[in-house]
């Protein structure tokens, strides 16, 4: 599929001599390009999809091998996508996962605390595939999450983080982000948590997107 058909809900050029980036509703003409992100290589493994955070724990366990893709196609065919896609040209090469927390177990999180009664949406997983990090690809991502959350009418969007002060993060728990990514992208600290990733304290980042 060529990335520019559709007008994109976030643009972004990454810094320096790199390539530009789109990115594009995850909607099911593109579950393939999807899968290509978060799919697993062999169709009958179980790998995340990104549903650990999307869905209860009891529901995210029962899921196996493919039950788990079937579950992901049928979220892309929602009227709202359920995240973000990056392309390098025709490439799929990251995923930005963005919904309105009220769908999501952080609603009841005893770990990450809601900052006040908005209805907002939740950014949780940013994924850059092996062969294009560090290209600015996850700002891009972070920003087209915003764009879009804020186009469905979120009045604020979140992110759960982990406060790193400049550390290496283990690549396996990098997918939450970091406080200086989301500070980047013009979100502030909102409030700390409860929760730990990767041996790092998790934080509330907030962007107010309308007036409250």
């Amino acid at each position: 599929m060529s990335a520019g058909r559709d007008p994109a809900p976030g643009e972004a050029a990454a810094d320096g001599a790199a390539p530009r980036i789109a990115v594009l509703p995850a909607t099911h003409d593109r579950f393939d390009d999807l899968a290509a992100v978060l799919g697993p290589k062999r169709p009958d493994a179980s790998v995340c999809w990104c549903l650990s955070h999307r869905i209860d724990a009891k529901a995210n366990a029962a899921l196996r091998g493919p039950e788990r893709a079937a579950y992901v196609e049928q979220l892309t065919r929602r009227p709202v996508a359920p995240g973000v896609l990056a392309y390098v040209g025709d490439e799929p090469v990251g995923w930005a996962a963005v919904a309105p927390r009220a769908e999501l177990p952080f609603e009841r999180s005893a770990r990450i605390p809601h900052v006040d009664e908005q209805p907002v949406w939740s950014i949780w997983c940013i994924r850059v595939r092996p062969g294009h990090r560090k290209q600015g690809i996850s700002h891009a991502l972070l920003a087209g999450a915003v764009e879009y959350a804020a186009a469905h009418g979120a009045p604020a969007v979140e992110g759960y983080p982990v406060d790193n002060g400049g550390a290496r993060v283990d690549l396996t728990m990098a997918y939450v982000g970091t406080r200086a990514l989301f500070e980047r992208a013009g979100f502030e600290l909102a409030s700390a948590t409860d929760a730990v990733s990767g041996g790092f304290p998790r934080v509330v980042m907030r962007k107010q997107l309308a007036p409250r």
